[in-house]
C-alpha cells in the first residue's frame, strides 16, 4: 500500500489508469477528501490544497475533522484460532487481548 503523510494526516495513494493520474484519499476523516496529481510533487501539492479546504470547511461548520475511535472492535475468528490464541496467551500469562494488541502493534510498526 502506498501512503503519503502531510501535517499528521495520512492518504492512501493509487494509480487511476482511466485518468492516467495518481489519486489520493485522505484517511481517518469525518468526511471525505481526495486529490489527484500526475507526479509526486503535484500529488503532494494537491494533498495540501485538499486538506486545507477540508479543514477550513470543518472550522466553518464546527466539525472535528478527524474521525474518533472508541478503542474497541469485534474480531471474528475461527474456533481453532481462538483456541490456539487462548493457549498461547495462558502459557505466557497474558490475556488474549494483550496478545492481540502486541501483534497489532507489531503490524502497525512494520
Amino acid at each position: 500500500m502506498n501512503m503519503m503523510t502531510l501535517e499528521g494526516f495520512n492518504a492512501k495513494i493509487e494509480y487511476d489508469a482511466e485518468l492516467d493520474m495518481f489519486r489520493g484519499e485522505i484517511l481517518g476523516l469525518n468526511g471525505g477528501a481526495d486529490f489527484y496529481g500526475k507526479n509526486p510533487a503535484e500529488l503532494r501539492a494537491e494533498f495540501k490544497r485538499s486538506l486545507d479546504v477540508y479543514l477550513d470547511v470543518c472550522r466553518l461548520k464546527g466539525i472535528d475533522p478527524r474521525r474518533s475511535y472508541s478503542g474497541k472492535f469485534n474480531l471474528r475468528i475461527s474456533p481453532e484460532l481462538h483456541q490456539k490464541l487462548a493457549i498461547i496467551a495462558e502459557a505466557e500469562g497474558k490475556s488474549i487481548n494483550a496478545l492481540a494488541q502486541e501483534a497489532l502493534q507489531q503490524r502497525v510498526a512494520a
